[in-house]
């Protein structure tokens, strides 16, 4: 299970990196009314596929993890409250958040308003799971040790 989590911990990096880099590409697009090119499409495909894989083995954590117990004495732990529910439920909302970025934007036939639609939807999922790993209290360049 160790690296199934070094593996889950270690995605999240990528996925932040590529979720700055799509924002960064929306904004300035939205911005200086770019086109909505064919790197923009790519990097939106791309963040979309790598965080369903990071849900993915999310889900297949959740359900191995000794850290999600459902209890109610889970509710009155907060580490264990945390991983049983409010890490989940962050993320599946970013996660949402970013799907419906990438396909609502690709019905848009304004460039203008697809670039802004990446920006927003992102640029909020991108807060969300900063909030969720600072609410994880492992900081935000840990890895996790053997369980």
């Amino acid at each position: 299970m160790y690296h199934l989590l070094l593996t889950h911990s270690t995605l999240r990096y990528f996925v932040l990196v590529l979720l700055i880099l799509v924002i960064a590409m929306a904004y300035m697009g939205w911005q200086g009314k770019k086109p909505y090119g064919r790197m923009d499409g790519i990097a939106g495909m791309l963040l979309f596929s790598l965080t369903h894989t990071q849900l993915l083995v999310g889900l297949i954590l959740y359900f191995v993890s000794p850290h999600v117990q459902f209890s109610g004495a889970a509710m009155k732990d907060a580490n264990l409250r945390y991983w049983t529910t409010e890490h989940i439920v962050m993320m599946l909302i970013s996660i949402t958040f970013i799907t419906l970025a990438r396909i609502t934007s690709k019905k848009m036939t304004d460039d203008t308003a697809r670039h802004k639609r990446m920006f927003i939807f992102n640029l909020i999922a991108l807060i969300i799971i900063l909030m969720a790993i600072a609410m994880s209290h492992r900081g935000f360049f840990s890895l996790p040790t053997a369980i």
